[in-house]
């Protein structure tokens, strides 16, 4: 997009009639995980442009906690007034419906849908220093070879990571110990450190240390081959289509705010968005624009956990 053309479309989104933020204020952007993982990246990226289109800062908060629990629960019970919005993910409106006996919030009654900002491939790394395989196929056998010597890290209990680790021994008829822990991050940390030598995440928290060579992707979850990963085969060419839906970040609000603020927040979504510098600085982490309607989100949300119910009953998935 041009720089006239973007700017003029700030312009229309801050100046829209009757629908307005408390101005000077800033807005609080609650990230259910730890920085340094792609919920956060999503929202990192997004908060500069977000803060000059509304004229008002945008401020992370990271609520980590219970794959993404306790920060959706501080959101739902935040004022909705229009100065507090969430990045919510497929685990915390897909997967925890799914796998929790109880959750602190409502994923549908709790919120008010505003727009799914990115989709956000998944991968399956390993630490090449720890386990002697090279590619998909080796690993495979490794696992098989060797029935629950293995561990592997995922975000949390819970999270989409969670998921795709149950969902690929499943499909592929192998035995792995899991480790969940308190986010992206300090999962990294670990299989970088080599005490847990398997990883399952979306693309962007692993991106850097694939890289780097520290890490080895064996497969994403996409459509089709990465960008940022060309070399790297996607489940469905490994014969696993099962595997290779992509995750998801949108974004909510607290039940009770208007749909004339959530409306505006979407435009203002959209606009970011639609800038190209936004588009690629979230390409290069392995994160891809998308954006849609409040109504559009909603429903989306509701599939997902209908979904999700499936996958967990497909892999017996149950957390108290």
């Amino acid at each position: 997009m041009q720089r006239r053309h973007f700017i003029s479309s700030l312009a229309a989104v801050s100046i829209a009639p009757g629908i307005s933020f408390a101005q000077g204020k800033p807005i609080r952007l609650v990230v259910p995980f730890p920085p340094g993982g792609a919920t956060d990246i999503t929202a990192r990226v997004l908060s500069e442009p977000l803060g000059k289109i509304l004229q008002q800062p945008v401020v992370i908060d990271n609520r980590a906690g219970a794959g993404g629990s306790i920060g959706m629960a501080e959101l739902a019970r935040a004022t909705p007034d229009g100065l507090t919005f969430g990045v919510a993910t497929l685990s915390t409106h897909g997967v925890n419906p799914a796998v929790y006996a109880k959750l602190p919030y409502d994923p549908i009654k709790g919120f008010v849908a505003v727009s799914e900002l990115v989709k956000a491939p998944g991968v399956v790394v390993i630490n090449p220093a720890v386990l002697p395989v090279a590619n998909f196929a080796e690993l495979v056998k490794y696992l098989k070879a060797n029935p629950g010597k293995v561990s592997y890290a995922s975000p949390g209990n819970g999270t989409i990571g969670h998921m795709w680790g149950e969902l690929f021994k499943s499909s592929t008829g192998t035995s792995m110990v899991h480790i969940p822990y308190r986010g992206a991050g300090p999962a990294i940390n670990d299989v970088l450190a080599g005490q847990v030598p398997v990883y399952f995440d979306q693309v962007a928290s692993s991106l850097p240390h694939v890289k780097s060579g520290k890490l080895k992707a064996m497969a994403v979850s996409w459509h089709g081959r990465l960008d940022v990963l060309p070399d790297v085969p996607t489940y469905g060419e490994l014969g696993y289509a099962a595997n290779n839906d992509p995750s998801w970040f949108g974004m909510v609000a607290p039940a009770g705010t208007s749909p004339e603020i959530a409306l505006r927040m979407q435009q203002a979504v959209a606009t970011a968005l639609k800038d190209s510098s936004v588009r690629e600085r979230l390409a290069l982490q392995g994160l891809y624009a998308s954006g849609t309607t409040p109504a559009e989100f909603t429903k989306q949300i509701a599939n997902e956990i209908e979904k999700m119910k499936k996958v967990a009953a497909f892999a017996r998935i149950r957390l108290d």
